[in-house]
């Protein structure tokens, strides 16, 4: 893709962000679900890593090298005239340099980074680690001219017993997240807890990122607890698994 290209996309990515409250970015995993997304009149994707690999037969959680993420996601990008944002999951064990420059050189203009090291025994980054390879995200992007948006996610909501007791430390990460040049902030796990989302929204200027799902969930109760952006997670995938089969199972051959 042309580079002037990608920088248009990049900037059109920042101009929905404002624009849109919330922004929903549908989760796709291959051509076919880009092109549909699309014609469903949305402006903008992400491409997950959770959907992504089920698509190719390989494991979420780091199951794919960089440069298969890359090879995989090209043609995806390629495909629609919208901006893409990838899921990175915790980076592959790039450096934030190599990591942008890779998102780039296929047409990506934004990326997810999450705080959970699957490819280190699942450890989790510290908030001063995890906001340091944000900060040099950040340099990266800026330094390449392209303003990639970064989307900081933490997992520590998932990780927890009971969400609600990590509250002050993930807004601490969030924060620092914030600082240290996340264009939104993504705090999983707690998209059907009101109280969580609201304190969380309140706790920061940048965007949250909420996962939703596209039957379950409702639009506007996001809008109300100051979410700013949506994307599906693997959860729009899952529907779509969910109502192929029902359309399937009554031409199954009958077993017994």
């Amino acid at each position: 893709m042309a580079f002037h290209t990608t920088v248009e996309r990049a900037q059109r990515l920042k101009q929905l962000h404002a624009q849109y409250k919330p922004l929903v970015l549908p989760t796709v995993w291959d051509v076919w679900s880009a092109r549909t997304a699309v014609a469903a009149g949305f402006p903008a994707l992400t491409i997950g890593s959770h959907p992504l690999a089920d698509s190719r037969g390989a494991d979420d959680h780091e199951g794919q090298t960089f440069e298969e993420v890359l090879a995989a996601v090209r043609p995806i990008i390629a495909a629609v005239d919208v901006p893409v944002s990838v899921d990175l999951e915790a980076g592959y064990g790039q450096k934030p340099a190599d990591l942008v420059a890779g998102l780039i050189e296929v047409g990506g203009v934004g990326l997810n980074i999450e705080d959970t090291v699957h490819s280190d025994s699942g450890r989790v980054r510290s908030t001063q680690e995890h906001a340091s390879y944000v900060a040099g995200l950040r340099t990266a992007a800026d330094d390449a001219g392209v303003p990639v948006w970064v989307n900081g996610r933490t997992d520590l909501f998932v990780h927890a017993q009971d969400a609600s007791d990590v509250l002050d430390e993930a807004i601490d990460r969030l924060r620092a997240l914030e600082k240290a040049g996340a264009d939104s902030v993504y705090p999983v796990g707690i998209q059907d807890d009101d109280d969580l989302l609201a304190a969380v929204t309140g706790a920061v200027t940048v965007p949250v990122n909420s996962t939703a799902h596209p039957v379950r969930h409702d639009l506007e109760r996001f809008h109300r607890l100051g979410v700013g952006r949506i994307t599906s997670g693997p959860l729009l995938q899952l529907a779509m698994a969910d109502t192929m089969k029902d359309m399937l199972m009554p031409w199954a051959p009958l077993t017994g």
